[in-house]
């Protein structure tokens, strides 16, 4: 765990490491802000390209051999990157190799999860796998600045590069398929990969939970992209919108370690869910229109700790409701649905911003009537059957037919 969790963490450290520093970055490279936003929307293009084929190698091939072929491709671009910092077309290249290597990890946590954790802290697994992931967010949007200011950009990327190449070669060191016994719950058939999609896409449930990620997914990748420009207009420098950004992310640490852990002890998943996308509305509406910078903090706050907390908990729900598919397969199929809306998303946001102030209070204003949305979507839900019967067996309820 702790060496999947240290790809996770790292993976998303490159991927965001532009985001609070957009207007410097573009001052640097004498390019347009858009292009700066490219070097992030390049990984949900890719992702789009390269998911089903990820999902396909975690599901047949193993999740250690595939989120080990994306470590390395991740080091060796991560690295290079650094090198030639100087020059955004080859940068912009560097983030598309890195790129590629992100659904190889990103795909496999509810593998990992099912295959070395029992179905009653599958959840909390997953938690903690997407709070590694959260940690080098902070870090690419709080220390970036700093960074940038100590180092400049060649000596902040060339960290970077560093740690992504020690990451892969701990993962290589590390990790195991599976544990001498494995953990996988007998009588939990697999389909095959693309039998797999085909059963999901026939799950009512299932459907809905995608929708909940496309909107869900797209207005994190929009914020999380744009959070420079979001807050600039407000007066706020590169390193308080970082910051801002950070304490949203810290906050979804503390949130994935506690709301899919009180998911499994209570044996429910939709009521968490619909809680977390509920709670995530009042600070997104902190963030769309305070000027204070106290008030954004906390605002940042509440989003992240609400918001961030979704996604462990639904990658697992989703593969619960979506068996026999694969966990690769269905944890694949929502982050693509993410990954095509934060292109919309962040092409959207780009368009629709004031031309004269560059304010976002226009499409902040509609993330926050799509985010209720959602919020009424988790509302049809039903729980997985299986956690249903064992909640019943937990109150007594119901008696399993191996104790009978």
């Amino acid at each position: 765990m702790l060496a999947f969790a240290l790809a996770m963490a790292v993976q998303q450290l490159l991927w965001i490491t532009f985001a609070s520093i957009t207007h410097d970055a573009a001052l640097y490279y004498k390019v347009s802000e858009l292009a700066i936003g490219l070097l992030s929307l390049v990984f949900m293009a890719v992702y789009i390209l390269v998911s089903i084929p990820s999902s396909w190698l975690i599901d047949n091939r193993g999740f250690r051999f595939a989120a080990g072929v994306g470590v390395v491709i991740t080091g060796l671009f991560g690295i290079l990157r650094g090198i030639f910092a100087a020059n955004y077309t080859l940068v912009l290249v560097c983030q598309i190799g890195i790129a590629v290597g992100q659904p190889l990890i990103l795909n496999a946590v509810t593998t990992v999860s099912a295959k070395w954790f029992p179905p009653a802290e599958r959840a909390t697994a997953a938690g903690l796998s997407w709070l590694a992931g959260y940690l080098g967010l902070i870090i690419g949007l709080a220390a970036t600045p700093y960074l940038e200011v100590a180092f400049n950009f060649q000596g902040m990327l060339l960290c970077y590069g560093i740690i992504s190449v020690i990451v892969a070669a701990v993962f290589l060191i590390s990790a195991k398929e599976e544990p001498p016994v494995s953990q996988y719950a007998q009588g939990e058939e697999r389909a095959l990969v693309f039998d797999g999609f085909k059963q999901m896409m026939k799950k009512r449930d299932f459907i809905l939970l995608t929708a909940v990620f496309f909107i869900g997914l797209g207005v994190f990748n929009g914020l999380s992209t744009w959070i420079e420009e979001i807050l600039r207009p407000r007066g706020l420098s590169a390193a308080q919108a970082g910051l801002i950004g950070g304490i949203m992310v810290a906050a979804g640490v503390i949130g994935s370690g506690i709301v899919p852990a009180l998911s499994d002890k209570f044996k429910n998943r939709v009521a968490f869910i619909f809680i977390a996308i509920a709670g995530s509305v009042p600070g997104l509406v902190g963030i769309a229109y305070s000027s204070s910078y106290p008030v954004l903090l906390f605002s940042a706050g509440i989003l992240g700790f609400f918001m961030l907390s979704t996604a462990p908990l639904g990658f697992q729900y989703g593969s619960e409701v979506a068996l026999p598919a694969p966990e690769g397969t269905s944890n694949g199929m929502l982050m693509l649905a993410g990954q095509v809306s934060g292109i919309i998303f962040i092409f959207g946001m780009d368009a629709l911003k004031s031309p004269a102030t560059g304010s976002m209070a226009e499409p902040m204003a509609i993330l926050i009537v799509l985010m209720v949305l959602t919020a009424a979507i988790c509302l049809m839900l039903r729980d997985p059957q299986s956690l249903r019967k064992a909640k019943l067996t937990s109150d007594g309820v119901l008696t399993p037919p191996d104790t009978a």
